[in-house]
């Protein structure tokens, strides 16, 4: 009672949260990892946040911090910890058109920082479902990806600078701006990524890019995986890199979708095998400038590839959005993934990576596996098949804890097999701990727990998540 009383001195009694008050932290979205935390704080400062790790630190008081609570892998499940939500660290100090950066706190909701750009002929390049509700501050934890990594990288890539809190309270000011800065080891890109264990980022430096004026989207049926990087390729080579998004939806997805939300109707119906949704962004005038016809030049050159695709047997059949409607109902039935994957329980949802050219193989292989562990599980896929990343989901015909271990185990072996990571963009948080230790280089994870234990000796960040 005494450490919260001076918290509450520190915060305002009304950011200091227990019982009721605390309840709509304590749950994750998907309801798997239900937390039952000390007390719920929300700072509304940098200030704010040292005060409370200097006593945090001087107490040996678990601390986790929290943002928008979209993770998928645990990874801010506590059991009497304190819980430190980042919401009130919500402004955006600052979007420089000249330079394209922006300067935000770390509670700034994803879509919030999007239409701040857009007011400039800017964007933020992050962008997945949960940009509603995901925050700043959880996406550099996580190293979120999303679907234009393909074209922009994903949030490490996108960071200039942070401002990070330490375990003892130190204040680490690191809101470089420069592109260039060879002045010692990298810091920033230590903690983005370290999913609140070796520091809470208040504030970051972020890149912008010119936001498409035109796009060029559309669902096209290919014939196999190799055919599509036929067709990434192509694309990439001709456009000189414009290509924004590359997301493989197979049958198992499509089947799902028509049962789960059959309001969104593929324009290639339901029964392709393997479908892909592809966009192109353009900037140039040549590209997006109307000609005499109405037509888009971008728009006209993607039909153009997709027709000589279908004529050389590599595509089967493609619908091209003609309107900014279409084109959002096609990326709502793949943003939509996270509904449509976890409307069945039991469930293994697994956020894998492997070398572009061999999705196809660790397909067949999984698959094959599969048979031999749970030979009636059904499964459902979705894919970043630009960037490699497979979120291959196991409907298991039981829900035992033995046979859920032994499937993401399997997946996970899977990709590693094939020199890929059994995480990709999710994070490891406290559900994939058993994967770090059979499968991460052991020099690796020496390395990372004398780190660890160099920044927060007394293990009172996020403890118990990343590292086994």
């Amino acid at each position: 009672m005494k450490l919260l009383d001076e918290l509450a001195e520190i915060l305002g009694q009304q950011h200091v949260l227990t019982g009721p008050d605390a309840a709509k932290y304590s749950i994750d979205w998907m309801k798997k990892y239900p937390s039952d935390p000390l007390a719920v704080l929300r700072p509304a400062n940098t200030a704010q946040v040292s005060a409370v790790m200097k006593l945090a630190s001087a107490s040996m008081t678990p601390v986790v911090p929290i943002s928008g609570n979209t993770g998928l892998v645990g990874g801010t499940q506590t059991r009497g910890a304190l819980m430190i939500s980042l919401e009130r660290l919500n402004q955006i100090r600052e979007i420089r058109p000249q330079s394209r950066i922006a300067i935000v706190q770390s509670g700034v909701i994803l879509a919030n920082l999007h239409d701040a750009c857009e007011q400039h002929g800017l964007t933020f390049p992050l962008f997945f479902g949960a940009r509603g509700s995901a925050m700043i501050g959880g996406n550099l934890s996580t190293n979120a990806g999303g679907s234009n990594v393909l074209r922009y990288g994903n949030t490490r890539s996108l960071a200039l600078g942070l401002e990070v809190v330490l375990p003892d309270g130190t204040i680490a000011n690191l809101m470089s701006e420069l592109h260039k800065d060879n002045t010692g080891f990298d810091l920033k890109n230590l903690f983005i990524g370290a999913e609140g264990t070796l520091g809470i980022i208040t504030a970051a430096v972020l890149k912008l890019v010119p936001k498409p004026r035109a796009y060029a989207t559309a669902m096209v049926a290919v014939a196999s995986l190799p055919a599509a990087l036929v067709l990434l390729n192509r694309l990439q080579d001709e456009t000189g890199g414009m290509v924004e998004g590359f997301e493989f939806m197979p049958r198992t997805y499509l089947d799902r979708l028509k049962l789960i939300l059959p309001a969104l109707t593929p324009p290639l119906g339901y029964d392709r095998d393997m479908t892909i949704l592809v966009e192109l962004g353009a900037t140039a005038p040549r590209d997006v400038a109307p000609l005499e016809d109405g037509s888009i030049p971008v728009v006209n050159f993607l039909e153009d590839t997709l027709g000589a695709l279908i004529q050389e047997n590599l595509a089967q059949d493609a619908v091209v959005a003609r309107s900014d409607a279409q084109r959002m109902a096609m990326w709502k039935i793949r943003e939509s993934a996270a509904e449509i994957i976890h409307s069945r329980k039991p469930n293994v949802d697994t956020d894998i990576a492997v070398p572009l050219e061999k999705v196809d193989a660790f397909l067949e292989i999984a698959l094959r596996r599969l048979k031999d562990i749970d030979a009636d599980a059904e499964t459902i896929t979705v894919s970043h098949l630009g960037d490699g990343n497979v979120h291959f989901t196991i409907w298991p015909t039981r829900d035992d804890a033995e046979l859920l271990d032994a499937l993401r185990n399997m997946v996970d072996e899977t990709a590693v097999d094939l020199g890929g990571s059994f995480s990709a963009e999710h994070g490891i948080g406290l559900s994939k701990l058993g994967s770090m230790a059979r499968l991460k280089d052991p020099a690796a994870l020496t390395t990372m727990q004398k780190i660890k234990s160099a920044l927060d000796p007394d293990n009172i960040m996020n403890p118990g998540k990343v590292l086994p």
